[in-house]
């Protein structure tokens, strides 16, 4: 892949929900059943990024997120994907949750936005698939 080359980026077919529960509260079971899910801890607190339709009792939540994501996997060496493509979204004034894992990055965008994050990214050469 040459550098600057724009990325292959894949619309996941799912929406997303964040959660936030105070620091080392226990992980719900159904969490490790779902294809996709993400867990981070700090000493403030535990997030976790699940598919929608797993409802977690929890007081704070943002639903209503979809996912691109990069095609990989990518290689360490390479750099500035995140901030190539979250500078294409912040200039259009579009908000993201992103996540990364060893292979490769996703970016969280509101559904409401989706669209509008499509067509920017589409408009500086980034290649979006569907999944099916």
């Amino acid at each position: 892949m040459k550098k600057n080359t724009p990325l292959t980026l894949k619309l996941l077919n799912i929406s997303f929900a964040i959660y936030r529960f105070p620091a080392r509260s226990p992980i719900p079971q159904q969490v490790f059943e779902q294809n996709y899910y993400f867990i981070g801890n700090t000493t403030d607190e535990l997030s976790l990024v699940v598919p929608q339709t797993l409802e977690l009792n929890s007081e704070h939540v943002e639903k209503d997120w979809q996912a691109l994501m990069v095609v990989g996997p990518l290689d360490f060496s390479l750099t500035g994907i995140l901030a190539n493509i979250t500078q294409i979204l912040a200039e259009e004034k579009i908000s993201v949750f992103a996540l990364s894992t060893f292979d490769t990055d996703f970016i969280l965008i509101k559904s409401a936005k989706i669209q509008q994050a499509i067509t920017a990214l589409k408009n500086k050469q980034y290649q979006i698939i569907k999944e099916y």
